[in-house]
């Protein structure tokens, strides 16, 4: 299941984990990623909040929490080489992964046509 925020995150459910990463609109917008902060393994984060920072030639911006829950895994990849976020951020560009606290929370987030209508 891919669902989006209206702060151009999207989300990848498996189970009760979803990897979280910013999307494609949002990397383009970005133009070259230079730095990338992402949570700590195990931070409980709050749906909302600042989890992590990404930071381009451009402009720092937050990525915020789509959803509560705990951060099982963060990638690597991600802080070594941010132009991979640049370059490909809905699939080896994602940021970090957490287990929901509530699954229905992704009841309240858009497909992928709503998002898309919702990025114009």
């Amino acid at each position: 299941m891919l669902r989006f925020t209206d702060e151009h995150e999207w989300l990848k459910l498996e189970g009760d984990i979803a990897t979280v990463g910013i999307t494609t609109h949002a990397a383009e917008q970005l133009g070259d990623l230079v730095f990338i902060e992402l949570p700590k393994v195990g931070a409980a984060l709050k749906k909302g909040e600042a989890a992590a920072v990404v930071e381009s030639v451009k402009a720092a911006s937050d990525v915020y929490a789509p959803v509560s829950g705990e951060v099982t895994e963060v990638n690597p990849a991600a802080v070594d080489d941010p132009a991979t976020v640049g370059s490909d951020p809905q699939g080896a560009g994602w940021l970090y992964r957490i287990r929901l606290s509530d699954p229905g929370a992704m009841d309240g987030l858009m497909d992928e046509a709503a998002y898309a209508a919702f990025a114009k």
